[in-house]
C-alpha cells in the first residue's frame, strides 16, 4: 500500500539525517573500550616517554585505558605500518616523530604513506636541537667552529643518534651549507652519540636536548647553538642558530599523534580536545620540560601542514646529501 504523501515526504526528509545521528552516536560512546597507541620506536625514548605520560592522561581523562604497544624496527616503519593497516576506528593511534614523514625519501620501500594512510590529530611537543662541541674544542661560538673546520679539512667530525633522524638532518643541513668538510658518524641513539662528543672521539655533536643537557650544565660539553626559531628556556644562554649567523639551519625533534587513515572525524575532534586540555595542564607542561620538550598542542590542520613543510623542506636535504637508511 503507497505511503500517504505527508508521511512519505516526512521520512524521506529524516533519511539524510540519519548517517549525522550515527556519527554522533558513535563519537558519544566512544571510546568503549581500551585504545592501543603504537609506539614505533623501543621503549625508554623520547617519543616513548612522551606517549606514556599523555596515555596515562588519556586514561585519567576519558575513563577508558589508553595502553602502549612498541613496535621498534626499521627506524620505526614496522609500528607505523601496523598502525596504517589497523582499523580506521580510534581504537588505534600512533605517536610518531620526524620518521613519520622523511622515512619515505630514507628507505627504498616504504609500508605506509604518512599522507594517505594517516590522518593527524596534533602536533603533541618539540625539542629543539643542540650543537655542542667537546670543551677541548677552541671555538666559542657556532661562526668559529665553521672556520675551524674549514682551515682542517677532514679533521672534525660531528656525531648524531643516527642515519636520518632529525639531529642528523639538521646537522647534514649544517654541513651542506656551511662547513662542507664536517664528517658525519652516526650512532645507535642519542645517549652513545653525546657520549662520544663527551670522550672526545667526535669533537661535535648535532643531538636532542635530552641526553645532552646533563652534559652541557656540567662542563662536560660546550653548547654553540639551538635549531630552533626562540631560545629554549632548558638553555636560555644559548643563541639561536639565527642569532649564531645561520638562519636557514632550523629543525627539531618533535612527537605527534596520527590515527589510519578514514577514523571519524568526530573521533578525531574529540580525540584532540581532550589531548589540548592535557597539554595544558601544569604537570604535564613541567614534565614535559624536564624532558627538554616544549608543548605545542596544534589543531589536526596545523599538525598536517607541519607534515607538509617538513616533508618538502627534509627531502631536499636528503636528495642533497645522498642520505640513505637501507
Amino acid at each position: 500500500m503507497p505511503l500517504p504523501r505527508r508521511r512519505f515526504l516526512r521520512l524521506a526528509a529524516s533519511l539524510p539525517a540519519l548517517p549525522l545521528l550515527s556519527r554522533v552516536a558513535r563519537a558519544e560512546t566512544y571510546p568503549s573500550r581500551p585504545v592501543r597507541m603504537i609506539v614505533p620506536f623501543a621503549a625508554g625514548g623520547p617519543t616513548d616517554l612522551y606517549a606514556r605520560l599523555i596515555a596515562s592522561k588519556l586514561s585519567e581523562q576519558i575513563g577508558k585505558s589508553f595502553y602502549i604497544e612498541n613496535v621498534g624496527g626499521a627506524g620505526g616503519n614496522a609500528g607505523s605500518a601496523r598502525a596504517a593497516q589497523s582499523p580506521p576506528d580510534g581504537y588505534t593511534l600512533l605517536v610518531t616523530g620526524g620518521s613519520h614523514v622523511n622515512n619515505q625519501f630514507l628507505y627504498s620501500k616504504v609500508p605506509y604513506d604518512p599522507f594517505k594512510d594517516f590522518e593527524a590529530v596534533t602536533l603533541g611537543a618539540i625539542q629543539p636541537i643542540v650543537l655542542a662541541v667537546n670543551p677541548s674544542v677552541p671555538a666559542q661560538t657556532a661562526k668559529e667552529f665553521v672556520a675551524l673546520v674549514k682551515a682542517n679539512p677532514g679533521k672534525y667530525s660531528f656525531a648524531s643518534p643516527g642515519v636520518g633522524t632529525p639531529p642528523s638532518l639538521v646537522g647534514e643541513l649544517f654541513r651542506l651549507s656551511y662547513a662542507p668538510d664536517l664528517v658525519h658518524v652516526p650512532f645507535n641513539g642519542g645517549g652513545p652519540a653525546v657520549g662520544s662528543t663527551v670522550a672526545g672521539h667526535t669533537p661535535a655533536s648535532f643531538g636532542a636536548l635530552a641526553p645532552a643537557v646533563p652534559m652541557i650544565q656540567d662542563g662536560k660539553l660546550r653548547a654553540l647553538a639551538v635549531s630552533s626559531k626562540t631560545r629554549t628556556p632548558t638553555l636560555p644562554d644559548v643563541p639561536t642558530m639565527a642569532e649564531a649567523g645561520f638562519p636557514d639551519v632550523e629543525g627539531a625533534t618533535w612527537t605527534a599523534v596520527v590515527v589510519p587513515f578514514g577514523t571519524p572525524k568526530e573521533i578525531i575532534a574529540q580525540l584532540y580536545k581532550a589531548l589540548a586540555v592535557i597539554h595544558a595542564q601544569p604537570d604535564v607542561k613541567e614534565k614535559l620540560a624536564t624532558m627538554a620538550f616544549e608543548t605545542v598542542a596544534s589543531t589536526p590542520e596545523e599538525c598536517n601542514a607541519f607534515f607538509r613543510v617538513e616533508s618538502a623542506k627534509w627531502s631536499k636535504v636528503i636528495k642533497a646529501a645522498a642520505i640513505r637508511a637501507d
